[in-house]
């Protein structure tokens, strides 16, 4: 190496030591719980929940495998638990937070904020429902409470939505909520060793309505 590359190396290496951490965003277990609405409740998933919540997607198996690879390997509910606690040691770190859909009362599914970036103060939000409670507006209600919240507590600036271009029904939440469609991921996921797109949908606080 020459005297001129070691000259830059170090400059770099400095630059990258005294460059500033982006500051992360400071939140409250109890701000952890949102109510929805009188029926819906978003709860951070507990240790507890694990029985719960295997016995959710084992009930729902056959619908949710379909787009969701991750659910052929949970397959006990020590694997729900591994999830639970895993998401746990994220929300510590400020990089991910899982959430308990409970509707009138009932552990229904999960929504999550993931992929959360301190610098670009972006995240990404994924969902499911068990079978049994599809089609009554609950993962628009829950998304709805999730964005506000990350926009409002978290003061994230964009929030991404991504699901597998073949599933249009979790594809019409973001429509509802006024996402854009910012393009198409080709080959990004795999479903059941099969290439598989992914659309991007995203909106800026600046735009969000609600």
């Amino acid at each position: 190496m020459t005297t001129k590359h070691k000259i830059i190396n170090n400059l770099m290496l400095l630059f990258f030591t005294l460059a500033p951490l982006p500051e992360k965003t400071l939140y409250h277990s109890d701000m952890l719980n949102i109510t929805v609405n009188e029926d819906v409740q978003l709860k951070q998933l507990e240790d507890k929940d694990a029985p719960l919540l295997y016995q959710q997607i084992d009930v729902s198996r056959k619908h949710l495998r379909k787009f969701l690879p991750w659910v052929d390997y949970n397959t006990n509910p020590e694997h729900s638990l591994r999830f639970i606690q895993m998401m746990g040691r994220k929300a510590e770190d400020q990089e991910a937070i899982a959430f308990g859909i409970w509707y009138k009362g009932a552990l229904c599914g999960v929504i999550d904020l993931h992929g959360w970036d301190h610098t670009l103060q972006t995240a990404e939000i994924g969902y499911w429902l068990g079978t049994a409670f599809q089609g009554k507006g609950i993962a628009t209600a829950a998304a709805k409470a999730l964005v506000s919240f990350a926009f409002d507590q978290l003061k994230l600036n964009k929030i991404e939505i991504r699901f597998v271009l073949q599933n249009q029904r979790s594809g019409q939440i973001p429509i509802r909520l006024g996402f854009a469609r910012e393009g198409i991921l080709r080959h990004s996921a795999k479903l059941h060793g099969q290439y598989a797109d992914m659309v991007v949908m995203g909106i800026l606080k600046s735009d969000w309505k609600y």
